[in-house]
């Protein structure tokens, strides 16, 4: 699944520009930095912070890098589809808090952290936990307010019958935080039913029937050492170090 990515051809670069590493070896190597808790702007070879600039804002060289980094989800999900792994009839969708050492955009202060800045991770998985979507934003964003964002995060897979590509679940399970009639709203405007947990009906002590699976890739994704603590400036960058551990998740 990593070999078409030696086929990218890039432009001509000036003869003092630093070496270029082909992205098959970035691609390879990028997974062990996820794993073992390495700082981003401490690698060699990873973009620098512009400075002067508005904060938050993605500078025009990491901008363009972001953009021509190949991304591998829609391409494991097609893979994933033409092996009927991928169940379409639910999905669930959930986020988890995380701290922020450092960045700007897409982080806020943690109202359960003592305010502690912090950044949200929104994710939407199917019915056997493969992630969909995924999103950024400020620790102090509610979660209902993520809902149509996330959904339309997943990028379109083909299923081999005509038509546009699919990247709608049949139901979307979620938390008593969703429990708003917008969120209702956004999901049948999506041809999606929504199965929200009802305030003051249903119990929070139980996670549900399918409500688990997506808290068990939340949990899995908090097992990657680099994903523990935000420490990029740019969202950019921790948006694609959680790109890559749903890939191999």
């Amino acid at each position: 699944m990593v070999a078409p990515l030696s086929s990218v051809r890039h432009s001509a670069r000036p003869a003092d520009a630093r070496p270029f590493s082909p992205a098959r070896t970035a691609l390879l190597s990028a997974p062990r930095s996820v794993g073992a808790g390495m700082r981003s702007d401490r690698q060699p070879g990873s973009s620098t912070v512009v400075r002067g600039r508005r904060a938050g804002v993605l500078g025009p060289t990491s901008s363009s890098r972001l953009a021509a980094f190949p991304q591998p989800q829609p391409v494991m999900l097609e893979r994933l589809q033409d092996a009927d792994a991928l169940d379409w009839s639910r999905a669930g969708l959930d986020s988890v808090s995380l701290p922020a050492k450092r960045g700007d955009f897409a982080a806020g202060p943690n109202p359960t952290d003592q305010g502690k800045p912090g950044t949200k991770r929104h994710l939407v998985v199917d019915a056997n936990g493969t992630p969909l979507g995924l999103r950024l934003s400020g620790a102090n964003c509610h979660d209902s307010r993520m809902l149509a964002a996330t959904l339309e995060a997943a990028p379109g897979v083909r299923t081999g019958r005509r038509g546009r590509p699919r990247r709608r679940p049949d139901k979307l399970h979620a938390n008593k935080g969703y429990d708003h009639r917008r969120c209702r709203h956004e999901c049948r405007a999506r041809s999606i039913t929504p199965r929200m947990g009802r305030r003051g009906i249903e119990s929070s002590e139980r996670l549900g029937r399918y409500r688990w699976i997506v808290e068990r890739t939340l949990a899995w994704m908090a097992r990657f050492r680099r994903l523990a603590i935000r420490y990029e400036r740019r969202a950019g960058l921790h948006l694609a170090f959680t790109t890559l551990a749903r890939a191999l998740i």
